[in-house]
């Protein structure tokens, strides 16, 4: 009867990783179709990533309701406590993921203004980078994959370094009309947010660093 409570709780623990890696490939298919809706102006598309958030929303409630039931069940030490712990900590760095999707999908749908294809260019290969980062730390996350975290960590500094050539490079393109001004301040917005996707990324492969080897990594600015 013990050994079968064991492994009980055992799939109930599989459960939770599984919803969490579930819902890191909503993030991920929110980010993708954010910056499609971006690069290609497509409002219609934008308004499904603002509609499909509340998905992410309902999925973070469903994985911190699992986790306590969870710790109600047993007292979880060791290996177990840290599967609670990441899956509450690694599905709320998700959330924020969604949110920032979110974002980026709203400026689409709220600017009419046709958008400089130089200025895309600097947008689209920060985003190309946050999608790669989000990626690989859900994959790692999934397929219990320490080495492929650690990499994830390391693609930060290229993540930043292209944020700040971006930063700095958008505002060359202002002019003196309102219009395009007020895009231009929008695409800065976005590439924010896009760094911060790439810290979430960043957050989500040291969560699965500690799950494996229960070495906690400190990041000095780590985005909450």
């Amino acid at each position: 009867m013990e050994r079968q409570t064991r492994q009980e709780y055992i799939h109930d623990l599989e459960v939770v990783q599984d919803l969490v890696a579930s819902m890191g490939d909503k993030a991920l298919l929110a980010v993708e179709r954010a910056m499609k809706a971006l690069l290609e102006n497509d409002t219609a598309l934008a308004h499904k990533v603002m509609h499909d958030d509340d998905d992410i929303d309902d999925m973070i409630i469903k994985v911190e309701d699992q986790c306590i039931l969870l710790i109600a069940k047993q007292q979880p030490i060791a290996h177990d406590l840290r599967v609670i712990a990441t899956g509450f900590k690694i599905s709320t760095d998700i959330e924020r993921i969604g949110d920032h999707a979110f974002d980026i999908a709203k400026t689409v749908s709220s600017v009419e203004v046709p958008l400089d294809p130089e200025c895309l260019r600097w947008v689209k290969t920060l985003g190309e980078c946050a999608i790669d980062m989000l990626r690989m730390a859900i994959k790692s996350y999934r397929d219990k994959d320490v080495q492929l975290a650690d990499n994830v960590r390391k693609m930060d500094k290229k993540m930043d370094d292209v944020f700040e050539h971006t930063f700095y490079a958008l505002p060359d393109f202002v002019t003196h009309e309102a219009a395009r001004q007020k895009r231009l301040t929008q695409l800065l917005f976005i590439a924010r947010f896009l760094e911060r996707i790439g810290d979430h990324a960043v957050n989500i492969a040291e969560w699965v660093i500690y799950l494996e080897t229960a070495e906690r990594i400190h990041q000095k600015n780590r985005i909450i």
